[in-house]
């Protein structure tokens, strides 16, 4: 094995009635990435963790193309390759993850968090990772060891960050302040956290905090007095993890818009009972400056029709917001997996009719996709390019996840991703 770099509770608690929308359930052929790409994004935002990915030279090589590190570049992630004297039984594959370990500690005595990441050749997946972490654990003083999976056997694309906060969620401390508090559980831009916790501050809810934390030393207290609010829809297992803990969640659609963003913003008001006076008061202005980033994209938008690809588990909060916000015509919605409790809010407000459907069967929706001939296809980045050659304007989804969308101040940057694809037609038409 070596070592590659590269309040009290209120009705908001509570789903509403969700909307009974039928579900097209498909099995196939699936095209998404796996959750090892999930650390692109966590190693940015947990500033003093390391992801050790143990694999193949192709999730080192997935990881290197994905990060588009430069040379002089040093990343809080490696991989822990699997090698041919591995395969043989020449080495002892844990005695191998030790010395790997101890390496990359050694090399980087500033981390405080190591992550055992999971792929999925099979002498990985025969690996108790588990084990190794808590045996790894026990070895290294000051520096937390912990394992998840992000094979692309057992996860899609998102669930690699679900399954790194669920780990977390077993060594986030009792809160036993007695006070309620707010969590937001997501990873989230720094600048998005930070325009959050303005807001937050402002309308008098508090004590906020967020998981991941920037820093694995500071990780947020829970118990039977916090309430959280899901920042990411893909967060199934982390939600099930934090009510384990007595936490309680907030049902919520999710901050992307403005409109996104103010009912968000809303059902935690609700919870601390804060005024409607109050309320208006400190998001009229963001919300203001968001509609006022939209208009322009509303007008470019407005009747066009897209299909969404089941990706990331973003599409059905991205579906309600080119709706609702854009004005789009939706012809089909697809996603990965339907979490039905934490998207009800969402699902409440997508036009009667829409065709939902969950799972993938690649060649099946190609088909429905080639005969509606969509202005605009949200879809993976393998499916992309053929389907441009094909004369259909795409978006990458992986796009939606790598750039700060949430947020009143992000409302315009959300808007110009779906807009961009398609000035680029126009323009390539006039032409």
């Amino acid at each position: 094995m070596s070592a590659c770099s590269a309040p009290a509770p209120s009705a908001a608690l509570a789903p509403s009635g969700m909307r009974d929308i039928p579900v097209l359930r498909e099995r196939g052929q699936r095209e998404v990435f796996c959750g090892l790409t999930g650390i692109m994004w966590l190693h940015r935002k947990i500033q003093d963790a390391f992801f050790l990915i143990v694999g193949s030279r192709t999730c080192a090589h997935l990881m290197q193309s994905a990060a588009g590190v430069m040379i002089f570049a040093e990343p809080r992630f490696a991989t822990a390759i699997i090698e041919e004297r591995d395969l043989a039984g020449m080495a002892d594959a844990n005695e191998e993850l030790d010395r790997v370990a101890a390496q990359v500690l050694a090399r980087r005595p500033d981390i405080k968090t190591l992550f055992l990441v999971g792929s999925c050749p099979s002498e990985v997946i025969k690996m108790d990772l588990s084990r190794a972490a808590a045996r790894l654990d026990a070895a290294h003083a000051n520096v937390r060891v912990l394992a998840y999976s992000g094979s692309g056997i057992e996860t899609t694309f998102t669930e690699g960050e679900d399954a790194c906060l669920e780990a977390l969620v077993p060594e986030l401390p009792q809160d036993t302040s007695g006070e309620t508090s707010l969590l937001v559980v997501g990873a989230l831009a720094d600048v998005v956290e930070d325009q959050f916790t303005r807001l937050f501050q402002a309308l008098g809810i508090g004590p906020v905090r967020f998981l991941p934390a920037r820093t694995s030393s500071d990780l947020p207290p829970v118990g039977p007095n916090t309430r959280y609010l899901l920042a990411q829809p893909f967060l199934g297992r982390t939600g099930a993890a934090l009510d384990d803990r007595g936490a309680q969640r907030i049902a919520a659609p999710f901050p992307l818009g403005a409109r996104g963003t103010e009912a968000w913003l809303r059902a935690a008001a609700e919870v601390w009972a804060i005024d409607d006076a109050r309320f208006e008061t400190v998001v009229a202005a963001p919300r203001a400056r968001a509609e006022r980033a939209l208009a322009g994209h509303r007008a470019a938008f407005t009747g066009r029709s897209v299909f969404f690809f089941p990706d990331s588990q973003l599409e059905i909060p991205l579906a309600r917001f080119l709706y609702e916000e854009l004005g789009a015509q939706l012809i089909e919605v697809g996603t990965p997996y339907l979490h039905r409790g934490h998207l009800d809010r969402e699902l409440a407000r997508l036009p009667a009719g829409v065709q939902l459907s969950e799972g993938q069967h690649v060649d099946s929706q190609l088909d429905r996709c080639r005969a509606a001939r969509p202005d605009l296809t949200v879809c993976g980045l393998g499916l992309a390019n053929p389907l441009e050659a094909e004369g259909l304007s795409t978006k990458w989804a992986i796009e939606l996840v790598f750039t700060p969308i949430h947020g009143f101040e992000q409302a315009g940057d959300l808007a110009e991703l779906f807009t961009r694809p398609l000035r680029r037609r126009d323009l390539l038409r006039v032409g």
